[in-house]
């Protein structure tokens, strides 16, 4: 039945596409011939201020139980949320949602992929929250958006940018269970833009990273519909072409916990709190973690327990 889903839906993202695609193509031809006035041109930078273009890589390499590793090129969106054009909140929190959800009263940066002539694919965006303390702005929290694939399912999580370890909270592969924990490490965007996450399995040890590292570019704003005409399309060939590779591969496909595991949201978030009950506190004498407090503590000492929230998959996967 899920490839019955799957065949409807991408018939019909490609049937979108290729027309959204054809609109694209007509508007551009009518702005290079109409030549757009300069007023215009200075209203659409307007609109489109407090966006930074990035291109870069994404690599994935996978050490067990086969040895699979591969990278694609990428392009996304740094988007200040207090200054972008509204068309880059859907389907993502606003800037005031963020700072409430991390405690923090600074700029807040989005890093995603938009959508593209009709389709959406992210299977990360992060958040940059940042605190105001007098003239010193320093990146405090940041908020993953995890999204699976093919379902459309989505949890959002905050972690420590420095470094973090969090429960792996939903089903994002179907080549991998749901044991491991994510290491997780975001630099502060600048110039560059940097993410590593590593899973850490109590079978398989540290035996799977993906990073991606970008760089700012050069690009007038107006063109941002075409810096990024079917990237999140590009994005997910690449992911059903890699899980196409590690079938053929033999790796054991695992069917969607979802199907004989109710509760494995509930289970993913008691494992975090152990995780950082553990991390923080230390384990008592018979090796057992600490587990007598009711708030836990973050790697900064504050007594939190940890943000999680998750979106269920879309219709035809509910």
């Amino acid at each position: 039945m899920e490839a019955v889903y799957l065949l409807c839906s991408a018939t019909s993202t490609l049937a979108r596409s290729l027309a959204l695609s054809l609109g694209l193509l007509f508007r551009s031809l009518c702005s290079l011939i109409l030549n757009r006035t300069q007023q215009q041109q200075q209203q659409q930078q307007q609109e489109n201020d407090g966006i930074s273009l990035y291109e870069g890589m994404v690599w994935h390499e996978r050490r067990s139980p086969v040895r699979h590793a591969f990278k694609y090129s990428v392009r996304y969106a740094l988007v200040d949320l207090d200054r972008a054009h509204s068309s880059f909140l859907a389907n993502h929190l606003s800037a005031h949602e963020a700072r409430r959800i991390t405690s923090t009263t600074g700029p807040v940066f989005l890093l995603t992929i938009p959508a593209s002539v009709g389709y959406e694919q992210n299977p990360l965006s992060v958040y940059y929250c940042y605190d105001v303390e007098g003239e010193d702005v320093q990146l405090k929290k940041c908020i993953a958006e995890v999204t699976n694939t093919p379902w459309g399912e989505r949890v959002s999580f905050t972690f420590d940018p420095e470094s973090d370890l969090v429960a792996k909270p939903l089903h994002v592969s179907p080549f991998m269970d749901m044991l491991g924990n994510w290491s997780m490490r975001a630099n502060t965007p600048g110039t560059n833009i940097s993410l590593v996450i590593s899973v850490q399995h109590p079978k398989l040890g540290d035996y799977f990273t993906a990073t991606l590292t970008a760089k700012k570019v050069s690009s007038r704003t107006s063109e941002t519909e075409i810096f990024f005409w079917l990237m999140p399309h590009k994005v997910a060939l690449w992911i059903y072409l890699q899980a196409l590779n590690l079938w053929w591969k033999n790796v054991q496909f695992l069917r969607h916990p979802r199907y004989h595991n109710h509760d494995y949201r509930e289970q993913a978030e008691l494992r975090d709190r152990k995780l950082r009950c553990s991390w923080v506190d230390g384990h008592d004498e018979n090796g057992l973690c600490k587990l007598n407090c009711q708030n836990f503590k973050s790697s900064s000492g504050i007594n939190e327990d940890r943000w999680f929230v998750w979106r269920a998959a879309p219709w035809p996967w509910k």
